[in-house]
């Protein structure tokens, strides 16, 4: 592994940060195309550590995968680097978007856009599914894992943490220690207490701010997108139903129709799809206090996001390659490995049934996502055949494949709407 200077890691961190759409699986294929591929600054070895271990943290698994790949080259301040690049990006379009939908409600020539770069997006979620599995499927253990996790996930929606704990047992258990040579590790000092307080105290600081205030609207907002920081086991797919049901039913934050289209704009918008969270925290403010309301709210709602997820990496991070090292722990962590691959699968078809198909629906008695046959999108397939001719077949780069389709979806959109 080398060491990159700050500005080559700004660059590629920014580069990555601008051009992580399509959710979890398109940024884990961005991030390994440019770390792994493209520059020798993590071994394939070190990056999939890395990815099973951000699968078995709470929160958005790309984001703290970007987290600590830079902290890897460059220490704490790599880590913070590369997790805001990451983030800060789509960030800001999530709050342009958020107010201006604040303002104008759904805008139908944006949307066409948005439908060319979710096509582009299928396929390089498809590319992103080859390569890593090519790269983490070993044997028939690795496929059968791989496998039973897509199923466990796509057809009986059991719990995302539930199938990584028996991932992780099979691993364990059917690893012989003596077999597995051991990888060479990179020792880290690991400062655990100091590392937790030292965030643990950035967590909570801004809502003793709002306590202290006596703004139980901001309150109650951030206490409950902190606890959304614990329990996001899996990445935001896994806490949407949970994060619907309480900020549509229980607070009354915003509508169930605002929900779908903040989700639908926060696949579609670069950085992690957890940034919905901010998207309703904006909408939610500016329902109680206008512009002004919308922005504190939506700050706050970032920042309770994402510090849990520094404070995560940072003090995981340095036991990562002492566990690799020991045999048995380093088979349950090659086993989450080929259980992500399955997790990465779940997600392509879910994305790719959505943009597909305007209405999916689960299954009466399965979790099947099932979609209505009445509601196929022409457009989008059209447009996903292109990007596949485009990707695939003329092996053009993702930007250019997503700014032609891009422009084709909104000359089509502009031809519907005039």
């Amino acid at each position: 592994m080398s060491h990159p200077s700050w500005r080559q890691m700004t660059h590629v961190y920014g580069k990555i940060g601008l051009l992580s759409f399509g959710g979890p699986a398109a940024q884990i294929a961005l991030m390994h195309k440019e770390l792994v591929e493209d520059r020798p600054w993590l071994s394939e070895t070190d990056y999939l550590r890395a990815l099973s271990l951000c699968m078995l943290l709470p929160g958005p698994e790309a984001m703290q995968l970007a987290t600590y790949a830079g902290w890897r080259m460059r220490g704490v301040p790599g880590g913070l680097l590369a997790g805001l690049l990451f983030v800060v990006p789509g960030a800001l379009v999530i709050a342009a978007l958020a107010l201006g939908y604040a303002y104008y409600g759904q805008v139908p020539l944006v949307q066409a856009a948005f439908l060319g770069i979710k096509a582009a997006v299928i396929i390089v979620v498809f590319q992103a599914l080859r390569k890593v599995a090519g790269k983490a499927l070993h044997g028939r253990l690795g496929w059968g894992l791989a496998l039973g996790s897509f199923i466990a996930l796509f057809v009986f929606g059991l719990p995302f943490p539930l199938i990584i704990l028996i991932a992780a047992l099979i691993g364990y258990a059917h690893t012989v220690p003596g077999n597995t040579a051991p990888a060479p590790t990179q020792q880290r000092s690991a400062r655990p207490l100091r590392t937790t307080l030292i965030w643990a105290a950035l967590w909570v600081t801004p809502l003793a701010v709002v306590w202290l205030a006596g703004d139980d609207f901001l309150l109650q907002l951030g206490l409950f997108f902190s606890k959304l920081a614990v329990v996001t086991f899996g990445g935001a797919y896994a806490v949407l139903a949970y994060m619907t049901q309480t900020v549509v039913q229980d607070f009354g934050w915003i509508s169930t129709d605002q929900m779908i289209d903040a989700l639908g704009l926060a696949e579609t918008t670069p950085g992690p799809l957890i940034l919905v969270t901010e998207f309703v925290a904006l909408l939610a403010g500016f329902a109680q206090a206008g512009v002004t309301g919308a922005l504190v709210a939506g700050l706050l709602a970032l920042w309770v996001t994402f510090t849990p997820c520094f404070l995560w990496i940072f003090l995981a991070g340095p036991y990562l390659d002492r566990i690799a090292d020991q045999p048995r722990l380093g088979g349950a962590l090659q086993a989450i490995t080929a259980a992500v691959v399955g997790v990465i699968a779940n997600l392509s078809l879910w994305f790719a049934l959505h943009v597909l198909f305007d209405r999916v629906q689960a299954g009466a008695w399965f979790a099947l996502p099932l979609p209505e046959l009445s509601s196929f999108n022409g457009a989008a397939a059209v447009f996903t055949g292109m990007a596949a001719v485009l990707m695939l077949v003329f092996q053009r780069g993702f930007v250019l494949s997503m700014s032609v389709l891009a422009l084709v979806a909104l000359i089509w959109g502009m031809r519907q709407v005039l």
